[in-house]
């Protein structure tokens, strides 16, 4: 009996272990240029200014809160390694920088980054109803101090998102996803989640998502790029990639990147992609998609239903 007891207690703390390391989810650095025709992304496929956040933000979501979150990007701090800013707030309706510096365990600015997907660090704005969608990569200057010229923001309470991988020092090699809520002043109007769907249009173009991702549950997913009901073969690499998805969950704007895994072979992606998705939790994630061609940057948006 006492043996029996002893390996069903081993059998539960193996799954309970086994459950723990499925939830993890892999943050990443990835991102667009300010070049994106879509500078301020809405729910919708078009760009907005005059989309609004929810009229009081909830403690959660006030500026300076941020030391007390933790995980999917969610925290200021990880590792040693924090995300400072001296701003609070930012105008609405005007384009305004928004300047930030990562400090390194020792408590000094970090200006050492290795390169991820050609870029030191990238920048993601995005306001808590997961509207106005931005993604910029900002410049350093020497003393490390960092600068993101942010495109009209609507006004309400909005996570700047810092992605990056120190090539030095005791984070070397290693993935950080870092956030602050700055409020933008001004009457703010919630405009909901628009509901799952597979497929969403811009700019002429149909992306359509197919795959059932199962929270906690490496998942693969396939983008399907056409326009006006033809494949689209000659997508353009950006970044590396032919197309990357950014994700945010309703209710706490929790941070996945969809990593790619379609080989990159000159302008001849499309019409479909590969994408590995990795979601903590269950309930509705709004995607962005982002992709090149002729020159150009799109961005799509869908909501995601993660069972």
């Amino acid at each position: 009996m006492f043996a029996s007891s002893r390996f069903t207690v081993r059998r539960r703390a193996l799954a309970a272990a086994t459950t723990t390391a499925a939830l993890a989810l892999t943050l990443a650095a990835c991102g667009t240029s300010g070049g994106s025709s879509m500078p301020g992304m809405d729910h919708g496929t078009k760009a907005s200014v005059s989309s609004s956040a929810s009229a009081s933000p909830s403690m959660g979501d006030m500026p300076g809160m941020d030391h007390t979150a933790s995980g999917n990007g969610l925290s200021d701090s990880m590792g040693g390694y924090r995300l400072t800013s001296q701003g609070a707030t930012l105008p609405a309706g005007t384009q305004a920088a928004y300047r930030f510096a990562i400090a390194g365990p020792d408590g000094k600015p970090v200006t050492g980054f290795a390169l991820d997907q050609t870029k030191r660090l990238h920048f993601y704005a995005i306001r808590s109803d997961l509207t106005g969608f931005q993604h910029i990569h900002p410049t350093m200057t020497a003393d490390g101090t960092w600068s993101a010229d942010l495109a009209s923001l609507a006004p309400g309470t909005w996570r700047m998102f810092a992605s990056f991988t120190p090539d030095s020092g005791p984070g070397k090699g290693k993935d950080f996803v870092l956030s602050r809520t700055v409020g933008v002043p001004g009457t703010a109007t919630k405009t909901p989640l628009p509901p799952a769907a597979n497929s969403a249009e811009v700019d002429g173009y149909t992306v359509t998502v197919q795959g059932e991702p199962m929270a906690g549950m490496a998942h693969p997913l396939t983008v399907t790029v056409t326009k006006d009901g033809k494949p689209v073969t000659d997508l353009q690499p950006y970044l590396d990639t032919y197309a990357h998805v950014t994700a945010f969950h309703e209710g706490d704007e929790a941070f996945a990147h969809l990593h790619p895994a379609t080989k990159v072979d000159g302008d001849h992606g499309g019409p479909e992609l590969s994408f590995h998705a990795e979601l903590p939790v269950s309930g509705n994630w709004r995607l962005f998609l982002q992709f090149q061609r002729a020159g150009k940057l799109h961005t799509a948006a869908l909501t995601l239903r993660v069972g």
